[in-house]
């Protein structure tokens, strides 16, 4: 028998993810900022890319946020 669809903490679970997904993207800045003279092209653009997905993933979990609070009305 499959689980009933409990939506309740939706909105919870994607709230920690955009904090850590922002947390993840402000420790690569940072290390940008620290390592840039000593890291490759190549690394600097895999972590600027990387963020630049996280970005689009922070989009759309407050889209996701956004769909679950009108749901819930």
């Amino acid at each position: 028998m499959a689980k009933p669809d409990n939506r309740a903490d939706n909105v919870e679970h994607l709230q920690k993810s955009i904090d850590h997904t922002i947390e993840n993207m402000n420790e690569a800045e940072d290390y940008l900022g620290e390592h840039a003279d000593e890291i490759s092209p190549q690394e600097r653009e895999q972590i600027e890319s990387k963020n630049e997905r996280r970005h689009e993933s922070l989009n759309a979990f407050r889209s996701e946020i956004k769909d679950e609070a009108e749901n819930q009305q």
